[in-house]
This record gives structure tokens, C-alpha cells and sequence, in this order.
């Protein structure tokens, strides 16, 4: 078969002229040769597989420039790059959806007004922090009042006053009411705040090797937790006996496993476990994950640093939820499983029983 003019090119490669003038200017898909005396491109037909990838990947929404650099590679690398690009497609399809979850969830209450005078449900709770046995000064902080369930994982050589100064930002959510249709906006002042404590800790020009910090938040609407959520420290649910995490770890290596790079069992062990995508302080991308969580009488909700959750097997965390009967007495269980087990890091807990208000 000879050369292909543009026109039979674009049929069969299912590429428009116009998209095929464009990737010819681009570098992406030069045409073969070009008639000297019309200017009409002309391809080979070796060209339509390169064509048929470039146009199966726009119809993914990849960016030219990516597909570039698709372009470029062996089939495995390719399909391991089509892989990433897709995890982080689902990954921001997600946020989006929670997103939107939140926005119906909350927009649907038909009083979504803190007043502890109509709530038929509250919070029992309780909050314990302890450096571990091996590090010398403890940088988390945790915290648990009426409204406000919190644990914050400083770094850094100001990460103690970065946590703790993340989560002073977020107590004012404790007194008074939050007007009708604001909770969303609420909750991003708060995290805004949050963010511009930490940098006030931090100094200006500080990096986030300084001072920095993760941060995990639940605020109590009265029928509803709204979960704010930066870095590694995590959020648990216990429903029916059953142990759910409701967090996502901003982590180097949760990010490979999302890519399908490396399986979960691996992530536990990878050198980059605890290696930050997210977090609040200076140049660090605060940016937080908000959701809302319908309560039910009888569940129980655990905040906690990665001190506990990558030191104690999932099991025995669930165990100890299960078993044990006020929130004081989980979370000195939680805290000595975690130093039983080394206490390599500083650890913390908090633990809330959503419980019928008395008449």
C-alpha cells in the first residue's frame, strides 16, 4: 500500500484533518512526507497504530503532552503510564463525588442548624496522646470535645507546635451554632485557618521540613460527622462490629499502590510509607478531603496517628474497638498495643460512641 493522502489518513484513523494538522505542528504525529508542490500531507500506513493510540488516549481526556510522552515508550512502560494516568483520573473523579455527596447530603437536611436542643443523638468520647518509647518529645497532637474530634501528626522541627496550633485553629468550631447552609464553607475557613496557624509556626520562608503537620477532624452536626481529612493520620469506623477506614492516606506510597505500581502488602513495608503528598505547612499541598458521615446509635469512630495504624495489625485495632466499653478505656488499650508493640512513634487516638441523648 502507498502513501495515504490526509483525507484517507483521518478516515482511517479515526483522527479529523483538523486534529491531524494540529499533532503535525505539535511533534506528535508528523505525516511521512509532504508534497512539495500542494502541501498536502501524506502518510505511510505504518503511521496508523501510532494514529489509533493517540486517538484512543484523547478519547481518555490524556493531555498531548502526556501522550507525548506515551508515544515514546515501550508497549509495557506505556500501558503501566495509561495505568497511572487513569488511577489519577479515578482519583479525581472520586473527590469530586464526595464532593458531591456532601453538597446532596448536605442541602437534603431539613434542619442542617447545630442546636443541641433538637439533637437526638451525641458524642461520648474520649483523647490520649503519648510520645512512644523511642522518640524523645511527642509531635501529635489529639483532641476530643462536644463538637470537635481531632488528631494531628506533626513533623518537622516545629511539628509539635504545628500540630497543636492546627488543631487550636479548628476549636472555635465547638461554641456556638453553625447558620443553615454554611457548614461547607465553615469547614474550608476552618482547614484555612488551620493552614495559616502552621505557617505562623513556621516563620515566613520556612519549607515543610520545618514545620508541618497532618491533620484528621471530625465535627459533630447533631445527626452527622463531618470529616476533614489531610496526610496519614487516619479515621475508622466501627458499625455492627464491623471496622471500616474512611480516610485516604496521602502518602508516596499509597499513591503507587492507587497506580497499580506496588500491592498493598508492599505499601506496608515501601521505604516512602510515610513519605507525604499532603499536608499542611509552607509549599505543601493542603488541600483536604470533606465528607459527610450519616451517625447511628451504636457506632463508634476512631481518629488516629500513623503511630497506631502502622504498628498494630488492623485486627487487633478492630478487637479492642469491639471489645472494650468507654472510649477512656479504648484509647489507653489502643495507645499500650502500640508501645507493646515498640512504640516506634509517637501515637494517639481518639475515640467517640454516638450515643441517644437523654430526654
Amino acid at each position: 500500500m502507498g502513501l495515504l493522502t490526509i483525507g484517507a489518513f483521518a478516515k482511517t484513523s479515526r483522527l479529523s484533518p483538523k486534529a491531524l494538522r494540529l499533532y503535525d505542528e505539535l511533534g506528535l504525529l508528523p505525516p511521512t512526507r509532504v508534497d512539495p508542490v500542494s502541501g498536502y500531507r501524506l502518510y505511510a500506513p505504518e503511521l496508523l497504530e501510532r494514529a489509533r493510540l493517540v486517538a484512543w488516549l484523547r478519547r481518555l481526556g490524556m493531555p498531548l503532552a502526556r501522550i507525548q510522552q506515551v508515544c515514546t515508550l515501550e508497549p509495557a512502560a506505556a500501558a503501566q503510564e495509561i495505568r497511572a494516568f487513569w488511577a489519577q483520573v479515578e482519583a479525581d473523579t472520586a473527590a469530586r463525588r464526595d464532593l458531591a455527596s456532601f453538597l446532596i447530603d448536605h442541602l437534603s437536611r431539613k434542619d442542617p442548624a447545630m442546636s443541641p436542643a433538637t439533637e437526638p443523638l451525641g458524642i461520648r468520647y474520649a483523647a490520649l496522646s503519648d510520645k512512644g518509647l523511642v522518640r524523645e518529645s511527642n509531635q501529635d497532637t489529639a483532641y476530643a470535645g462536644s463538637r470537635l474530634l481531632a488528631v494531628a501528626d506533626g513533623f518537622g522541627s516545629a511539628g509539635a507546635p504545628a500540630g497543636a496550633a492546627a488543631i487550636d485553629a479548628l476549636k472555635r468550631l465547638e461554641t456556638g451554632g453553625i447558620p443553615s447552609g454554611e457548614l461547607l464553607n465553615v469547614l474550608e475557613d476552618a482547614v484555612e485557618q488551620a493552614k495559616q496557624a502552621v505557617n505562623g509556626v513556621a516563620g515566613p520562608g520556612s519549607s515543610p521540613e520545618e514545620a508541618g503537620t497532618t491533620l484528621t477532624a471530625m465535627l459533630w452536626t447533631g445527626s452527622q460527622l463531618a470529616l476533614v481529612h489531610i496526610g496519614d493520620s487516619r479515621a475508622h469506623l466501627l458499625r455492627d462490629g464491623e471496622l471500616f477506614q474512611i480516610t485516604h492516606d496521602h502518602t508516596v506510597a499509597q499513591s503507587m499502590v492507587d497506580e497499580g505500581r506496588i500491592s498493598p502488602e508492599e505499601a506496608l513495608s515501601h521505604p516512602q510509607r510515610s513519605l507525604l503528598i499532603r499536608a499542611l505547612g509552607h509549599g505543601a499541598d493542603g488541600t483536604p478531603d470533606m465528607r459527610l458521615h450519616e451517625a447511628r446509635r451504636g457506632d463508634r469512630y476512631l481518629l488516629c496517628s500513623d503511630g497506631l495504624s502502622t504498628v498494630v495489625r488492623t485486627e487487633e485495632i478492630s478487637r479492642v474497638l469491639r471489645e472494650t466499653g468507654e472510649p477512656e478505656q479504648a484509647v489507653r488499650e489502643l495507645v499500650a498495643l502500640a508501645n507493646g508493640s515498640g512504640g516506634p512513634d509517637n501515637v494517639s487516638c481518639v475515640v467517640a460512641d454516638v450515643v441517644e441523648l437523654q430526654r
